[in-house]
């Protein structure tokens, strides 16, 4: 990393050369992150000290605006290189970012060869195995011997992606087998590849989902998994460093859809004007929400006003049903997301959430009851028991919608996370505030004529 006297002088950009030297010292995550770091104006002047092979690496590390930055602020030149030597899947998903007129001149700049790569991975849905594979992986024919094959990876494939899996096809791009460097380099060089190479072959189509495809690398142990079209040609490979990124983002994406965060992708650094568009939407709309269970306790404000104590009790009502509802949900959510539980699982989990409920729920109404009575004057004593009763009903309530509510968008094909903790919370106030006063009514009518 940089100490602190050369990250002075990189931002005043006082001493090039010592910059030059740090920077291209510089591991190429670390000096893009600090590349980033500086003023639009300081960007490209940092970025034309790195030599080129270290600019071609840096800039892959890059955030998509950055990159697109200094797309506008290098030369032509210098601009087509980079891309030109980008990894066909990290170029795919820099022309996500960028606009379609920059995309199209950029695309002219390229070979045939990468030019034909980019617009292959372009042409699958967001979100598939297709849309993050890279073409840049080491092909075999079934007829060669072990010490053609290394003969062919050291001549023709050493600029791939990964050479640690060989995929082995036949004259119609058809996956046969796969085959490890490790069985390569300990085999006879005699011996023929189909010897060694097995038939049982963990692979994923351009269709298959982001997620999917991490969970089966996952499950397997792979670090690298092959793709292939509908003819089951191989067009493709996942690799790990692909994965981990996939992972990350689901993950980031469903806890803030939990929370609200429309889109999921909110970024910690994000501008203030782009945390306003992503959180203002829920809000306002949890507003709209809350009309519902303010309306609910709209009716009864003559019943609050006649036992004043349960200004205090529902409060902690709405805040515990609304905690046991968020900690189902989360828990069901990452469930599905890390493919622990599918559909088929819907009635073995909301078992065991429902019997967890209904210890969590007597402990809760317990302790609810408890307080209500001693916060009541003694003649409105028997509202803990109702405040007991109506605090177990809803927090069982919350366990069943936070099971079922998921499992069933995941029937249908929609994102669990969706259902997120404004929406659940919102719709369990309604609900308890309204059996819990429609209760206090009735009982005040019978207590007190």
């Amino acid at each position: 990393m940089l100490t602190e006297d050369i990250r002075n002088l990189a931002i005043d950009i006082a001493d090039l050369n010592q910059l030059k030297l740090d920077l291209n010292g510089l591991q190429p995550v670390d000096a893009g992150d600090y590349i980033a770091q500086l003023p639009k104006k300081k960007r490209a002047i940092a970025f034309r000290l790195l030599n080129k092979c270290q600019a071609i690496d840096v800039f892959e590390y890059l955030p998509p605006d950055v990159q697109e930055d200094l797309i506008n602020s290098l030369h032509d030149i210098q601009v087509a290189q980079i891309v030109e030597a980008m990894s066909p899947d990290e170029r795919a998903e820099l022309f996500d970012e960028l606009p379609a007129g920059v995309v199209k001149r950029l695309l002219q700049t390229l070979s045939p060869e990468e030019r034909q790569a980019t617009a292959t991975i372009l042409g699958y849905s967001e979100g598939t195995a297709g849309r993050v594979m890279t073409t840049e992986y080491v092909r075999l024919r079934e007829g060669l011997t072990v010490g053609e094959a290394l003969s062919k990876i050291r001549l023709q494939d050493k600029d791939k992606e990964t050479i640690y899996y060989a995929y082995v096809t036949d004259d119609n791009r058809k996956l046969v087998s796969v085959v490890s460097l490790r069985q390569l380099i300990f085999t006879f060089p005699d011996v023929l590849i189909r010897e060694i190479a097995s038939s049982r072959v963990v692979r994923v189509t351009t269709e298959t989902s982001q997620g999917e495809v991490g969970r089966i690398m996952k499950r397997y142990d792979l670090i690298a998994i092959p793709v292939v079209d509908r003819e089951d040609r191989l067009v493709g490979i996942v690799t790990i460093d692909d994965v981990i990124d996939i992972l990350e983002e689901e993950a980031t994406e469903n806890i803030q859809k939990l929370a609200g965060v429309s889109g999921g992708d909110e970024d910690a650094l994000s501008p203030p004007h782009v945390t306003i568009r992503k959180r203002l939407p829920w809000l306002l709309a949890n507003i709209v929400l809350y009309i519902g269970a303010a309306s609910a306790i709209s009716p009864f404000q003559g019943v609050i006003s006649q036992v004043p104590v349960l200004a205090i009790i529902m409060p902690i009502l709405a805040n515990s049903s609304g905690n046991v509802a968020f900690q189902v949900v989360s828990v069901t959510v990452r469930g599905i997301g890390v493919g622990e539980v599918t559909p088929k699982d819907t009635i073995p989990l909301l078992r065991k959430e429902v019997l967890a409920g209904v210890g969590t729920a007597i402990a809760l109404g317990i302790a609810l009851g408890i307080l209500s009575l001693i916060w009541s004057p003694p003649q409105d004593r028997w509202v803990s028991v109702i405040a007991g009763m109506v605090m177990i009903a809803n927090v069982i309530l919350a366990a069943t919608l936070g099971t079922l509510l998921p499992m069933g968008l995941k029937r249908i094909n929609l994102d669990p996370a969706l259902i997120s903790g404004p929406l659940m919370t919102t719709t369990l106030d309604a609900l308890g505030f309204f059996t819990f006063l429609s209760m206090i009514s009735f009982a005040l009518h019978v207590f007190r004529g």
